[in-house]
């Protein structure tokens, strides 16, 4: 069993698709930062501040008027974060739209720098009727 699980570690997709998780955690916490700290800031600036974060409904459970989310689910209360909810699609749509421009801009680099190159043309050998005239040229010795 080890053996097995050595050989299955050592395959080269695995160890790729742990890099791949590795790097995709450290872009992650970039681009989280990203809208976090640049973008959204900016959003709210133009749109006159608007954090849809504290706006929810009270399902059961008694919640002082104008309390922040974060204070009615200490105080116990139920509630519906439909706010939270709504700055996550958001988030997830500009997270979206940033990895969108990345990998478009990689894949436009990676196609400059694998400009194809003009394939020599190779010889074509003789044609069809050229080997034929040989077989006769042969037959007639």
């Amino acid at each position: 069993m080890l053996s097995e699980f050595r050989d299955f570690i050592a395959k080269g997709n695995v160890m790729d698709m742990a890099v791949g998780i590795i790097i995709g955690a450290a872009f992650t916490a970039i681009v989280t930062s990203l809208v976090g700290d640049l973008i959204n800031p900016i959003i709210g600036l133009f749109m006159g501040g608007i954090d849809f974060t504290n706006n929810y409904a009270v399902l059961s459970g008694d919640v002082a008027e104008g309390a922040s989310l974060e204070a009615a689910r200490e105080g116990g209360a139920a509630v519906f974060a439909y706010g939270a909810f709504i700055m996550a699609i958001i988030n997830f749509l500009i997270i979206a739209f940033v990895v969108f421009m990345l990998v478009r801009y990689v894949n436009k680099v990676k196609d400059a720098a694998v400009k194809e190159e003009p394939a020599e043309e190779e010889d074509p050998g003789p044609s069809e009727l050229d080997v034929l005239m040989e077989i006769r040229d042969a037959l007639k010795k």
